[in-house]
């Protein structure tokens, strides 16, 4: 099992963040959604656990959703070969209890032999915590830490100008520019941290370690590409109600089905 603590420092605050994220899920999911392939949403629901199994010991009470990730044509050719056409999926589970959220992907073909098991918490400081995810022993000494500046250049394939810090000011807020060349996240004002801590384990004899490699570049991929979109996104947020957000996700349910059944395949694919 690999554990990794990915640290994405962003300049608003955790109160903000809140709305930025699920305001950025739901258009990434339009985004990847069409021809057979993407996000299907089963459940978006409240949920209360008992105090006394609450995460980190206090997170209780938030939203809870299901989603299947119909992957198809978006995994390397040689995952293709191991799963047939119809397996090609994930189950997600998150249990959003702001500012913690608990997701779970699994695989229906591998069962007990594949999980990607994210936590993040979201703190108001600049990714200095040591141990916000309360880890000990063998956890601890397996976990890397990885700072993700949103700021960085991405590869060629990801790159899109509208989705550029660098060349991004909000109206709204006056936020950025955020130059790759500066130090911005030591002096922006406001600043938080997200602390996700992924482990992910994918046991197949042959091809193990790769695919293990593979998973987690591409989870670092992906949150880096998710934030510098949700910051890209600050003046269509900024602003919004958590009433506006539920009203989103519910349209957002319909729109879904019906890309995915009648649109085209786009959106994000796996890099070798």
């Amino acid at each position: 099992m690999l554990i990794t603590e990915f640290r994405v420092l962003l300049p608003m605050t955790v109160e903000e963040y809140q709305v930025a994220q699920l305001y950025a899920t739901a258009k990434v999911s339009k985004q990847n959604t069409g021809g057979g392939e993407g996000v299907e949403i089963l459940a978006n629901e409240p949920f209360q656990k008992p105090a006394s199994e609450g995460f980190l010991g206090k997170y209780n009470t938030g939203q809870y959703t299901k989603k299947i990730y119909h992957l198809g044509s978006r995994v390397p050719n040689f995952v293709r070969l191991v799963f047939k056409d119809s397996t090609l999926s994930l189950n997600e589970e998150a249990w959003n209890a702001y500012p913690y959220c608990k997701t779970v992907l699994t695989n229906p073909y591998m069962k007990d032999h594949m999980f990607i098991d994210i936590s993040t918490l979201h703190v108001a400081d600049r990714g200095e915590s040591e141990n916000v995810h309360q880890l000990t022993g063998d956890e601890l000494k397996k976990r890397q830490v990885v700072y993700i500046n949103i700021a960085d250049k991405v590869s060629r394939g990801d790159y899109k100008p509208e989705d550029d810090p660098e060349k991004f000011k909000s109206v709204k807020t006056g936020r950025g520019p955020l130059l790759s060349t500066e130090p911005w996240y030591k002096n922006c004002q406001p600043y938080m941290c997200c602390y996700k801590l992924v482990r992910e384990k994918f046991k197949w004899f042959g091809i193990q370690t790769k695919v293990e490699n593979l998973i987690m570049t591409q989870e670092e991929r992906l949150f880096r590409n998710f934030h510098r979109q949700l910051f890209c996104w600050t003046d269509e947020w900024y602003g919004l109600t958590m009433q506006d957000i539920r009203a989103l996700e519910a349209a957002a349910v319909e729109e879904l089905n019906k890309e995915r059944k009648e649109g085209h395949k786009k959106g994000f694919t796996t890099e070798e």
